[in-house]
């Protein structure tokens, strides 16, 4: 059983058609046979190791769930996790002091969903007093000896960090002694440096003694000394996701080819022990591992991220570099359509109504009816058919009493509440909707 809210939660997202943020656990399904090697990786993180994964799958195969999936799970060993969008616009993987920021926007814990940088910044210098303090050296009422030590002690542990970026530890003391004068204003702005934010004030920046703004090589200098402060608050390492990164087949050649090799540098900086405690994790299609216009331009990056997909799946390794998700058949279909029936049932005021109407058999008619207006393409399906299930039958059948689904429902898919993806891939309904390439 999961808390009413976190129900709440999963349904809402599946009846706006996005993926649930948390308690995926409660409805997947098929991803068992990667637990153990993902475990394992994750356990590998927690001792210090930096590890990259790629998972590969067509659109609508689950890319994103099993990111959040993962996410969840490294959230219940004390990872904090970030998950960024590769975009052309916001998020170009060539600039990586976007990712950075971005990464830092949506840094998450168990108990911050959300921005989480200032509650981890503020759990380390507490944890660097408590060391302090229990040395016995220094009196708790002795505030200004307390700074100068813990500013110390900071330098200390940032010592390999300071080296490449002392503008960090320079804005971290800074903000510590704003905390202390309870500057808000100061503090406030210093993290927004910290968090890679441009056009931070003037002021702000010369009192702590930085200057510009954060570049392409500053932001890996700024990653290492977050894993730092990651650990020693009590975190053991970071999930950072790279979502979407097949979005690269679709911008200018030159921006593509600046993208692969920031990729393959980031990798290769994994690889060297550079970041430990970071498991980085990037989605793609097929078509970015294996076409033209993806990793094969760039010959080391597909060295790196080849793996041999041509036995039969069964037998695919979970523990390579590259996984691919198998996507959904009718028979997986059905089994997420019951789980989330289970799900929305427990907390409905109609639920043996729901049990009775939307049986097993309803479910699975219902996913082989989406699929079929999809051209049967089992692996697009999921969105629309979870989307279809909670809002156009199971809500009505909680708010109606007298909606029968068989009776009084008809599928229907219209264009504008389908991907591009879906609309490719959804049946013609007649002769003139079926383009001729002449």
């Amino acid at each position: 059983m999961i808390s009413p809210q976190r129900r709440n939660e999963i349904i809402s997202a599946l009846r706006r058609g996005a993926v649930p943020q948390r308690s995926l656990d409660a409805f997947a399904v098929g991803l068992e046979r990667f637990e153990p090697a993902l475990d394992e990786e994750l356990a590998g993180v927690e001792r210090g190791q930096g590890t990259f994964k790629a998972v590969r799958g067509e659109y609508g195969s689950g890319k994103t769930f099993v990111a959040r999936w993962l996410q969840e799970k490294a959230k219940k060993r004390g990872f904090a996790t970030a998950e960024v969008q590769i975009s052309e616009t916001e998020t170009p993987l060539h600039r990586l002091e976007t990712i950075y920021r971005r990464l830092v926007e949506r840094l998450s814990t168990a108990d911050t969903p959300q921005g989480a940088l200032r509650q981890i910044l503020d759990g380390w210098f507490y944890a660097l007093e408590e060391d302090i303090l229990a040395s016995g050296d220094i009196s708790e009422d002795d505030q200004a000896a307390l700074l100068a030590k813990t500013n110390e002690m900071m330098e200390m542990r940032l010592s390999e960090i300071t080296r490449s970026a002392p503008a960090l530890a320079a804005a971290l003391r800074a903000y510590r002694h704003a905390i202390a004068e309870e500057d808000a204003a100061t503090a406030e702005g210093l993290i927004a440096w910290i968090s890679g934010q441009p056009n931070v004030a003037a002021n702000i920046k010369r009192m702590a003694g930085i200057k510009g703004d954060m570049d392409h090589f500053g932001a890996l200098s700024f990653l290492q000394g977050l894993l730092v402060i990651l650990r020693d608050s009590g975190h053991p390492g970071l999930l950072l996701v790279l979502d979407e990164v097949e979005t690269l087949q679709r911008v200018r050649t030159d921006v593509r080819d600046k993208g692969l090799n920031a990729l393959r540098q980031f990798i290769d900086e994994v690889d060297s022990g550079r970041f430990p405690g970071l498991y980085l994790l990037i989605t793609g299609t097929p078509a970015f591992f294996e076409g033209p216009q993806g990793v094969q331009r760039l010959a080391p990056l597909a060295q790196r991220l080849n793996v041999d997909f041509s036995t039969d799946a069964r037998f695919d390794n979970p523990r390579a570099v590259q996984i691919r998700l198998p996507g959904f058949d009718l028979i997986k279909l059905g089994r997420v359509g019951r789980n989330i029936r289970d799900l929305f049932a427990q907390g409905a005021a109609a639920q043996s109504r729901i049990f009775a109407l939307a049986d097993d058999g309803y479910v699975d008619d219902l996913a082989r009816a989406v699929t079929g207006n999809l051209g049967g393409k089992v692996g697009i399906a999921p969105r629309i058919f979870l989307r279809k299930l909670v809002g156009d039958v199971l809500d009505r059948i909680d708010q109606f009493p007298d909606f029968n689904p068989r009776e009084h429902y008809a599928l229907t898919l219209k264009e504008h509440d389908l991907t591009e993806s879906e609309r490719n891939a959804m049946a013609a309904s007649s002769v003139n909707d079926i383009e001729l390439n002449l």
